[in-house]
């Protein structure tokens, strides 16, 4: 796992300890961290405060998004997806999709490579979350 993953491993794990869902994201630009953040439904009680939104806030106006990289513990959902493609983020690092699929097909049919790199660390995280917090989870993703 690289630094930038180990980065929105820990968003993920912060917004766990604040009674949130954990997924935690990063934003990379020339090497360096330039925006993180972490889902914040539950603790901002907002729907789309995603940890990919979240990032994006927080990182503010960085003028073009050229070069950068967005990290999420987690694959994106449309929502995110959609600030991705809105905003030109080319590059998306997702730590796995097996406990959500997300919407990587959405984002390399709209030009962005999309990295799935499948850790168990990331999966587990959420595995866990889910099981202890079914109806959260369902309503974090629409169900």
């Amino acid at each position: 796992m690289d630094k930038y993953m180990e980065e929105a491993v820990k968003e993920a794990k912060k917004g766990l300890k604040e009674g949130g869902i954990p997924i935690g994201s990063v934003l990379v630009k020339d090497g360096a961290i330039v925006g993180r953040g972490h889902n914040k439904r539950v603790q901002d009680a907002d729907p789309v405060t995603h940890a990919e939104i979240d990032c994006l806030r927080n990182a503010g106006r960085i003028g073009s998004y050229k070069g950068t990289i967005l990290y999420s513990t987690l694959m994106p959902c449309y929502l995110c997806a959609g600030a991705v493609v809105q905003f030109g983020i080319k590059k998306v690092i997702a730590g796995e999709s097996a406990t959500f699929a997300g919407a990587k097909k959405f984002m390399e049919e709209h030009g962005v490579e999309v990295v799935d790199l499948d850790l168990e660390e990331c999966k587990s995280i959420m595995r866990d979350f889910i099981n202890k917090n079914p109806k959260l989870w369902n309503e974090d993703i629409g169900k």
